[in-house]
């Protein structure tokens, strides 16, 4: 069997996350979301992989080129225009040789017990569904028994709480119905099957696998947090005496940790860091390769991306720094409930801290409020308190 990852979205409303790469490449647990999907379908033996890329494609096509370092085989299907998954699938159709095959999301971190529930439940043309706190995110589904009966793409009041992940299997002979379109503008496999429900018959498949989405900066948090999915230690680099390692602690070839260092599971720190001395990280934190995090600086429930500095005496709470973020002494970034802006849309968000884009520059003493995002490439003068949506490359004074 083979399968079909849909990997050519940009993500835009996780800017400034997507800027320099698709969502699919956002690591958590320092490892890109699609590495999860990939490992997964081959745990099940599903080894021919098609990837429909698009955006960004050559930071997917460098990192998992034929597929063998994963176990896979992986073919590629470039969509150069963003018009859809419906036209995603259509592209990748001839290469599907007649056989019955599986469509994943390539944005969604899953694991192997979903893709097992799958292919154990699948009858007919099946969809893994989900509940959702935030269904008018996605495609929600109305359903008697295990068939689908209604299917709503992004509906505008709510009309109940169990949504389409995005994961199919996929009898061949329905491939036809794709092809019969011309795509002139973006169409969803969601929109395109929600006027068939009542003449095809579509099944829902519930799991107790893991799915999880980031649609907006802050849901990368609760995504890094279940991906964090290990036990015991792992120590590649060098603990200094004096250090603390307490609970699931993986540690990257290359990294030091100075003394008087405490750091509690689960954490994930990639190769090549300088942490501390003196600093405390708490669990559900990932940081990237060739980080710095300076002395008595305090990081707790973080993603920081890769060859990021956070200056002595930093407090980080719930935050995501992006790549090549440069922070100087005193960096305040506390968590709380707030208001935040996305998309034109308000959004009440519990326990959240900062957002901070690629290769901005923060000056010494900077207080950013929760709920902030900072755009790429921006630059904040010493001692400023920033709060709200700052464009790329803003300045701050």
């Amino acid at each position: 069997m083979k399968a079909v990852i849909l990997a050519a979205g940009e993500g835009k409303r996780l800017r400034p996350f997507t800027m320099s790469r698709p969502k699919g490449m956002i690591a958590v647990g320092n490892r890109p979301i699609l590495e999860y999907i990939v490992e997964a379908l081959v745990q099940n033996g599903v080894k021919k992989i098609i990837m429909v890329v698009g955006y960004r494609r050559d930071a997917i096509m460098l990192h998992f080129q034929d597929g063998k370092k994963f176990g896979a085989s992986i073919e590629y299907v470039v969509q150069e225009k963003p018009l859809g998954t419906a036209h995603a699938l259509a592209l990748a159709g001839p290469k599907l040789d007649g056989e019955d095959f599986l469509i994943v999301a390539g944005d969604n971190l899953i694991d192997a017990q979903l893709i097992t529930d799958l292919l154990a439940k699948k009858n007919g043309l099946s969809m893994v569904v989900a509940e959702s706190e935030s269904p008018s995110k996605y495609g929600v589904v109305k359903m008697e028994g295990d068939r689908i009966v209604d299917l709503v793409e992004k509906p505008e009041i709510q009309i109940g709480n169990i949504i389409n992940t995005g994961i199919y299997y996929f009898p061949h002979k329905m491939l036809e119905l794709f092809k019969m379109p011309t795509f002139h503008k973006e169409l969803g496999i969601t929109q395109m099957l929600s006027g068939m429900v009542s003449e095809v018959e579509i099944r829902a498949v519930k799991s107790s696998g893991r799915w999880n989405d980031a649609v907006y900066p802050w849901d990368l948090l609760n995504v890094n947090a279940q991906a964090l999915d290990f036990s015991g230690q792992d120590v590649k680099g060098t603990v200094e005496p004096g250090a603390l390692l307490k609970g699931p602690v993986n540690v990257g070839s290359g990294t030091r940790i100075r003394s008087g260092c405490y750091i509690e599971g689960p954490v994930t720190i990639g190769e090549g860091c300088d942490i501390g001395p003196n600093v405390v990280i708490m669990p559900s934190t990932s940081i990237g390769n060739g980080v710095l995090i300076e002395p008595f600086s305090y990081i707790s429930h973080c993603l920081i991306m890769g060859n990021a500095i956070i200056g002595s005496h930093s407090h980080l709470s719930r935050s995501v720094i992006g790549d090549g973020v440069r922070a100087k002494a005193g960096l305040f970034a506390p968590s709380d409930s707030c208001i935040v802006r996305a998309e034109r849309e308000l959004f009440q968000v519990s326990d959240v801290g900062a957002h901070i884009g690629q290769d901005t520059i923060i000056g010494s003493r900077v207080v950013i409020s929760p709920g902030t995002v900072v755009g790429a490439g921006c630059r904040i003068e010493d001692g400023v308190r920033v709060s709200g949506n700052l464009e790329n490359k803003s300045v701050v004074v």
